[in-house]
């Protein structure tokens, strides 16, 4: 199995990309997330891989952390969940708020992700749910101020899913104010881009 690979990176697209590694190019499909942190073209670029053996292909995912990958892999083990609907689901959400989503028992969170029903989602949690490891926190999102955004937002009369979902478009600065992150979260929701 191709576990990593470290190389040029040497195109981009909207779901994969080309790393030259000694004069071949492999293509690695990755998440939507990947595509922000990457390296410059041109540059070299380190992914956790996995290979995808089928009858009639061999393709490579690739993630930036072990995270990524060992999430990718604990939900290609479920039933009805396959390497497309995982990239799918890593690309809608952060790991952890994927983990948290499993370990709480919150499938309409996992059900907003392109390709999972509501019975994909419940059997995703009952197949992983003991998996998750220091996941599962009350308000879903880990660290103090993400919980008391979430409760402000559900005291407006948002979901816990609209709130949990709006918090990831709040960035990860200890600069901001609880405020600043309660605007931004709501500016989010107001945009729709939630």
């Amino acid at each position: 199995m191709i576990s990593s690979l470290r190389g040029v990176l040497t195109r981009i697209e909207m779901d994969e990309l080309v790393l030259e590694v000694g004069g071949v190019g492999f293509a690695v499909a990755i998440p939507g997330s990947v595509l922000k942190q990457l390296a410059p073209l041109g540059d070299e670029q380190f992914l956790y891989t996995y290979l995808a053996v089928r009858e009639d292909a061999l393709q490579l995912y690739g993630f930036l952390s072990s995270g990524e990958r060992k999430l990718f892999l604990q939900l290609i083990e479920v039933s009805g969940v396959g390497p497309r609907t995982a990239l799918a689901a890593l690309s809608s959400m952060e790991v952890d708020m994927m983990r948290n989503a499993i370990a709480s028992n919150q499938p309409e969170i996992l059900a907003r992700v392109p390709g999972i029903g509501r019975k994909t989602a419940e059997r995703i949690i009952f197949q992983l749910r003991d998996k998750m490891e220091g996941a599962g926190e009350e308000s879903g999102i880990p660290g103090l101020e993400g919980g008391e955004v979430v409760a402000a937002l559900r005291s407006l009369g948002y979901s816990l899913v609209e709130a949990q979902i709006a918090m990831q478009a709040v960035p990860d600065d200890n600069d901001l104010s609880l405020e600043d992150k309660i605007r931004l979260a709501l500016q989010a929701l107001a945009s729709g881009k939630v």
